[in-house]
Parts: C-alpha cells; sequence; structure tokens
C-alpha cells in the first residue's frame, strides 16, 4: 500500500512543473502578436525573462504590454545578453498572445527601430 502512496504522491507532485513548461496553455500558437513601444523594463533573469513595453494604441492611449521571454541560459545561446535592451529604446516585439486576451505575450522576436533582430527568433515548441 505504502508503495502506490509514494508513487501517486511522487506523480501528482510534479504536475505543477509541467503545467510551469506547457506553454500553449497560456500563449495560442495559432496566433501572432505584433506591438510597437518603448521599452520600460528588461529582466534577463530565471526562470524567464520579461520584456516591457509602453504601447500607444490605435485611440492614442499608453498600454503596457508583457512578453516572457526564455531563460537567460537559452537567451545567451540564442546571442543574447543582459544589456541586449535598454529602457528608453523603441521595439517592435512579436509573438504568441495570451489565451485570456491580456497585454500579454510569448516573445517570438525582437526588432529594432533600425531593423536589426535581436538574436535568433524562436519558434514556439523551442525552449
Amino acid at each position: 500500500m505504502l508503495p502506490a502512496v509514494l508513487v501517486i504522491a511522487l506523480a501528482t507532485a510534479t504536475m505543477p512543473v509541467l503545467a510551469h513548461h506547457s506553454f500553449a496553455v497560456f500563449f495560442d500558437q495559432e496566433k501572432t502578436v505584433t506591438v510597437k513601444g518603448k521599452v520600460t523594463e528588461f529582466m534577463f533573469r530565471n526562470p524567464h525573462g520579461v520584456i516591457r513595453v509602453e504601447v500607444t494604441n490605435p485611440d492614442g492611449k499608453k498600454e503596457e504590454w508583457r512578453a516572457e521571454t526564455n531563460s537567460p541560459s537559452v537567451l545567451k545561446r540564442r546571442g543574447w545578453s543582459p544589456r541586449s535592451l535598454t529602457v528608453g529604446e523603441v521595439i517592435t516585439l512579436e509573438g504568441w498572445p495570451a489565451r485570456d486576451g491580456s497585454n500579454y505575450m510569448r516573445m517570438r522576436k525582437v526588432t529594432r527601430e533600425n531593423g536589426e533582430v535581436v538574436g535568433k527568433p524562436f519558434e514556439f515548441h523551442e525552449d
């Protein structure tokens, strides 16, 4: 009896970890969203980095968009560093939108105003 309980306990304990890494739960891989705005924050940290940009919507109102990135180790392998983006810089963010409709995305690609792509773009399934 004890081994069965232990197996069940260990199996269910790993579920939150698996759910955490199931980006398809949070982001729609069938759609992409693109926004252009001013970087207000770039966090190059574990477990996932974050880019926040201030975007002016078609009505002229300011909105904040947040993009989740991969981990710093993955970003480094793809040409990123903690100084890849600076606050105040204008960028275009492309990614997979949040399923809940919020101003949140999974980053695919970042392009500077001069057309330079930062690092190597991601595909949805890549970590």
